[in-house]
């Protein structure tokens, strides 16, 4: 099975940018559908982005769509998250998610991933 590390995480001003990155292990991320979800304290886990296994497609939440870029890069086995103009509310633990996908759909919901990895914290300071 793979095994997805996330990196990039930190402490940001409002307005600054951060990029992600998520690398799996294991197994070739060509044949897996991936995502990000984030979750804030107090708060249930929440879908950011995601994108098909060959890329191309790509879907956000309403609350990221034009500030936030899922890119992927099958030959390098990773999956990055492009972040600008950081709001406060962006603040939370990012989740990378991934999983086989027969067909070359995008998944938005939590449950359709089998493969998570531990989280990397963001912070958006005022």
């Amino acid at each position: 099975q793979v095994q997805l590390a996330e990196s990039g995480g930190g402490v940001v001003q409002a307005g600054g940018s951060l990029r992600l990155s998520c690398a799996a292990s294991g197994r070739t991320l060509s044949s897996y559908a991936m995502g990000w979800f984030r979750q804030a304290p107090g708060k249930e886990r929440e879908f950011v982005a995601a994108i098909r296994r060959s890329g191309g497609i790509t879907v956000y939440a309403d609350s990221v769509k034009g500030r936030f870029t899922i890119s992927r890069d099958n030959a390098k086995n990773t999956v990055a998250l492009q972040m600008n103009n950081l709001k406060p509310e962006d603040t939370a633990v990012y989740y990378c998610a991934g999983t086989i996908s027969g067909g070359n759909d995008a998944y938005t919901r939590a449950f359709e991933y089998a493969y998570w990895g531990q989280g990397t914290q963001v912070a958006v300071s005022s």
